[in-house]
């Protein structure tokens, strides 16, 4: 899948696809989930470090994924206004409340 060929016969390599990890924070919509993706970078004026997240809406074909769950993201081809990512794996579920 990652090589295909064209009508030359020559073989062409795809683009490796970004991977992200982060935690889903909503599971209301059909088929997508809202993920939250912490990146930790050094602040260039304080030289302190900070956390940053960032949301993003991901494909999941059969709703299996809930509020709490690490997945894994891959980057895929635009399926609507804000998805632009499709979630490959389940990491972690989340611990249920006790």
């Amino acid at each position: 899948m990652a090589e295909s060929q064209n009508p030359t016969g020559e073989s062409k390599r795809r683009s490796a696809r970004r991977e992200l990890i982060g935690i889903v924070t909503s599971d209301k919509m059909q088929k997508t989930v809202v993920v939250a993706v912490t990146h930790r970078i050094r602040s260039t004026q304080y030289k302190k470090y900070m956390t940053k997240r960032v949301k993003y809406k991901a494909h999941s074909e059969k709703n299996e994924y809930h509020v709490g769950d690490r997945v894994l993201l891959v980057e895929s081809r635009p399926m609507s206004k804000d998805k632009r990512w499709r979630v490959e794996k389940l990491i972690e579920r989340a611990r249920e409340a006790q």
